[in-house]
């Protein structure tokens, strides 16, 4: 995750880093060397949509040995212990879930800080208030274009009208709520629509994320961007964030699962605004790339722990067999040993770049296109002349 607002806008500093590190400060976790991880839990494979980038492959039907609310709340008791600083609920959708609103509830009530990812089209009036009733402190709603877009890439016409109420309840309900936008061919365009959709609508957090070949993802490698346009898009995010800072507009922008993001508002800072590239530069540092296996963990609606949300082909243990705090800190898994060690491994073109501290690379993707789960990761923008030290 990279935070455009705050390194762009200077609302993160290396002095609040270390003053808040350990604190899990919300705002700050992403610079924190902490890894206790965000834990991301896929509580049911079943959804409503069938959207075609789901990294699970949902569908609307029943499926089976999905963990019980005892088994879930076991699973929480440990989060707790665990101190895991924030604990997402997502799916499929997670609101098909009739026991949500108790989970919720229950792990809000231990202290955790509960956040909700859905599609947003099942967020009536009432639904928002359960919501709020229940302890989520916020809820991120999936919205991948305008209405036409939007409907297409979800699958189910209506969907962007459903999810543009949901998010006008939650925010009604008086819960923070934000959008999430995953980029490709087929609606990268829309990004200026969309964005002045979240001003007009108060709404306050926009996260963008690149499309990641995992689930139904895989189909779309031929419609992800081209990495001219990635960086043509990323330009102009940059810029719309500084223009939203001086403009004092109370939007946070982030992006999600390319951090080589980070490395290019390095470099423009460096070029633009000498004064903060240092301080930029050492907090993408203390953020350390890519965070699977390290600050991010994933659990899947049967208990099957990955290293993140889309690193599904290989588990590192089962809540059901073992816990998952045992798990995360004994790292018993080779695969768990060499992610936390990734530097020593990656190679081509992530390995040999001078900022590889700074992203790694995704590893989803470089397995995918490249048949090598170290290989360099394909949706790197940067040129071979910006990687390199000379």
């Amino acid at each position: 995750m990279i935070g455009f607002t705050k390194l762009l806008g200077g609302t993160a500093t290396i002095s609040q880093a270390l003053k808040n590190e350990g604190k899990n400060a919300p705002h700050l976790l992403q610079f924190s060397t902490d890894n206790n991880p965000i834990l991301v839990w896929n509580m049911t494979n079943r959804c409503n949509l069938k959207c075609r980038h789901c990294y699970l492959s949902a569908e609307d039907r029943d499926y089976s040995q999905e963990m019980t609310t005892d088994e879930a709340k076991s699973v929480i008791d440990d989060l707790t212990n665990m101190e895991v600083p924030i604990l997402i609920f997502s799916g499929g959708e997670p609101l098909v879930r009739e026991d949500i609103y108790e989970l919720g509830k229950y792990a809000s009530g231990k202290g955790l800080r509960v956040v909700m990812s859905t599609n947003g089209t099942l967020i009536t009036e009432e639904v928002a208030g359960k919501l709020k009733e229940s302890g989520f402190l916020y809820v991120g709603v999936s919205l991948d274009g305008l209405q036409e877009t939007h409907d297409n890439f979800r699958g189910i016409k209506g969907s962007f009208e459903g999810a543009l109420k949901g998010i006008r309840n939650s925010l009604k309900a008086g819960i923070k709520t934000g959008i999430r936008f995953t980029a490709s061919r087929i609606n990268y365009r829309d990004l200026p629509d969309v964005l002045e959709l979240v001003v007009r609508e108060n709404i306050t957090r926009f996260c963008l994320y690149h499309l990641v070949y995992s689930g139904r993802g895989k189909e779309l490698v031929a419609s992800d961007l081209s990495n001219e346009q990635r960086r043509e898009m990323i330009s102009f995010l940059l810029e719309k964030t500084l223009d939203y800072c001086r403009r004092k507009i109370d939007l946070e922008i982030l992006t999600v699962d390319n951090n080589v993001d980070g490395v290019f508002i390095y470099r423009y800072l460096k070029e633009n605004m000498p004064e903060r590239a240092e301080e930029v530069r050492k907090l993408l540092e203390m953020q350390g790339g890519c965070s699977a296996g390290r600050k991010i963990c994933n659990l899947s609606p049967k208990g099957d722990i990955f290293l993140c949300q889309f690193w599904r082909h290989e588990s590192v243990g089962n809540v059901r067999e073992q816990a998952l705090s045992k798990i995360w800190k004994e790292a018993p898994s080779p695969l768990l040993q060499k992610v936390r060690n990734k530097l020593d491994y990656i190679r081509g073109k992530c390995g040999e770049c001078q900022y590889k501290k700074l992203c790694a690379g995704c590893r989803i993707r470089a397995e995918v296109v490249n048949d090598d789960v170290w290989g360099e990761d394909p949706a790197c923008y940067l040129t071979e002349e910006e990687i390199s030290k000379s």
